[in-house]
């Protein structure tokens, strides 16, 4: 198992696209992952940036590291979004991979703080989140805000 970042392997650009609007998008929101993943490879910026969990040459899992995660506290960044396991990859550790990578590469970035909003009590807590409040999303939803300190890492 391991995690590759879109932007180091271009040629996963399409079927990267196609897997996050499978599991995060609705028809009004297709074009926004094939808009983002379409432009994360200048080098110049730290982000955005998509990773997919390979097992193999199989898709097992997503996660990005992005701006502002649809929430009113865009004064907070960068954000860990869209974190994804297959069922059949769950319970070893794969979304750990994952949120691992994410935190790597918003260190090289020179974040110090890493940000996601969810409505999931518990797990993000296990990798070094705390909840700090609410947010507020542009559809009339909120979610918890939760934060890790990279500078422990």
């Amino acid at each position: 198992m391991k995690v590759i970042s879109v932007t180091e392997f271009p040629e996963m650009k399409k079927l990267a696209i196609e897997y996050f609007q499978s599991k995060w998008a609705s028809e009004d929101s297709k074009m926004v992952y094939e808009d983002c993943i379409n432009h994360c490879f200048d080098q110049n910026n730290s982000l955005p940036r998509w990773y997919l969990l390979m097992d193999k040459d199989k898709i097992a899992g997503c996660a990005g590291l992005i701006t502002n995660d649809f929430i009113s506290r865009m004064d907070l960044y960068p954000w860990l979004c869209a974190l994804f396991v297959e069922e059949e990859y769950r319970h070893h550790g794969y979304g750990e991979l994952l949120i691992n990578q994410a935190k790597s590469d918003a260190i090289q970035g020179g974040f110090d703080k890493l940000y996601l909003c969810t409505d999931h009590i518990g797990y993000y807590e296990h990798y070094g989140f705390s909840y700090i409040g609410q947010g507020y999303h542009p559809w009339n939803e909120e979610s918890r805000i939760y934060c890790a300190n990279l500078k422990q890492i």
